[in-house]
């Protein structure tokens, strides 16, 4: 059980809590209704996502059976067989389209979210991943489906901002990801994916100042936007910018300087610093939107 818990990798189900953030930033966290429909659809896409891991540990077994860290996976150390990862994979799915049947209310948009980013991470493990760039995009919109879903769910109207955002955010974290794979290929004469030969670190690290950049401006964008001004009655959550900017420069110091940024889940699990950032950015928008 141990092993087939590694397999569906529930710590990484932190990656969907991101489905709640059209609840956060339309000011409705103390929405029971849209909480609850928000918890749904976080741990539909969560179990979907499972479904996904599982895919991709058959596919890149081999690879991952050479590789020094993720040899030691279930499936490429031979912990769980190759014929309960199929099973897995089926069972994950069902449970996430079970879980939507809780959804209040007639949410199909929800439903075909969740289908096209199953699909599309199907394309993604067969494929499209051995395609550099594209495999970094199709990681970034994954994010926005979420964030879409968790807009339909609780029937919230999403800010362009907000997607433009959360698209580029996570473009921001896929190269720095892809970062940890150009060094460790560099290291050890290997590729870890199939694709990393089409990165190196000159065009990385301006792709992360890139992308780093434009989110930074995308959110100042948004808290001045009049739109935003008038959703919230306030015309200070551009402070909010602050921790925001602070955030990005301590990411890119962790993946530049330390160079430990080969998974975004863990740092956030184990790097205080970023911790307190987000706890920060959080209180400080909560505080603006309610008490000023």
């Amino acid at each position: 059980m141990k092993d087939i818990i590694k397999l569906i990798r529930p710590y990484q189900w932190i990656k969907n809590l991101i489905v709640l953030l059209p609840i956060f930033f339309s000011g409705q966290l103390f929405n029971l209704n849209a909480l609850f429909a928000g918890l749904i659809t976080f741990f539909s896409f969560s179990f979907a996502a499972s479904s996904i891991y599982c895919l991709n540990d058959i596919i890149d077994v081999k690879d991952d059976r050479r590789h020094p860290v993720k040899c030691k996976r279930p499936l490429a150390s031979g912990a769980v067989s190759i014929t309960l990862g199929y099973i897995l994979i089926f069972i994950m799915f069902a449970l996430s389209m079970l879980t939507l049947s809780f959804l209040p209310g007639e949410h199909e948009k929800v439903y075909g979210v969740i289908i096209v980013y199953w699909l599309l991470n199907i394309s993604y493990c067969v494929k499209l991943k051995q395609f550099a760039i594209i495999d970094v995009c199709i990681v970034a919109f994954g994010f926005v489906l979420r964030i879409l879903a968790g807009g339909w769910a609780t029937n919230i109207t999403l800010s362009k901002w907000i997607v433009l955002m959360t698209f580029l955010l996570m473009l921001f974290l896929a190269f720095a990801k892809r970062r940890d794979d150009v060094i460790r290929m560099i290291k050890t004469g290997e590729p870890p994916r199939q694709n990393t030969i089409r990165y190196n670190i000159d065009f990385i690290n301006q792709a992360i100042t890139i992308t780093s950049s434009i989110t930074l401006v995308c959110y100042i964008m948004y808290t001045v936007s009049e739109e935003t001004i008038k959703h919230f009655h306030t015309q200070y959550l551009y402070l909010t910018s602050i921790f925001v900017l602070v955030g990005i420069l301590r990411y890119i110091q962790l993946a530049v300087v330390d160079k430990i940024s080969g998974d975004p889940t863990k740092i956030m699990l184990k790097d205080r610093f970023m911790q307190i950032i987000v706890l920060l950015f959080g209180l400080s928008f909560l505080f603006i939107i309610y008490f000023l």
